[in-house]
């Protein structure tokens, strides 16, 4: 996993930006100001911290050797993910696009942007 491929896969969904409020050493991503990833570009392999629905994020600390607790973050809703090689890319985009339906579902009607057609 590159920084470019996973970044170019964030700002793709719709009205995502980047930001970096925590410093130059982690990549924050947001839908109409509220976080949906945050990256540790200096990792390597890389990590990201991916909202979660909190049954499902249990599920998969328990299935997945990837998946921790999110560092830093309410351990509760959030999980970080280790980007190593053996994770298949399918998997890592499907919980991208987990948490940002997550934080959408949360906005005000008039703040969602159409949904990502996947």
């Amino acid at each position: 996993m590159t920084l470019t491929l996973l970044r170019e896969f964030l700002l793709s969904l719709p009205g995502a930006t980047e930001d970096t409020p925590f410093g130059p050493e982690f990549l924050v991503y947001r839908i109409a100001g509220k976080m949906f990833a945050l990256v540790n570009w200096q990792a390597d392999p890389l990590t990201i911290n991916l909202k979660c629905e909190p049954e499902l994020a249990l599920l998969l600390r328990e299935i997945h050797p990837e998946v921790k607790p999110g560092w830093h973050m309410n351990k509760q809703h959030w999980n970080t993910v280790t980007l190593s090689d053996a994770l298949a890319t399918e998997l890592w985009q499907g919980w991208v696009l987990h948490s940002y339906e997550r934080v959408v579902a949360g906005l005000p009607r008039a703040k969602r942007p159409q949904a990502p057609a996947r």
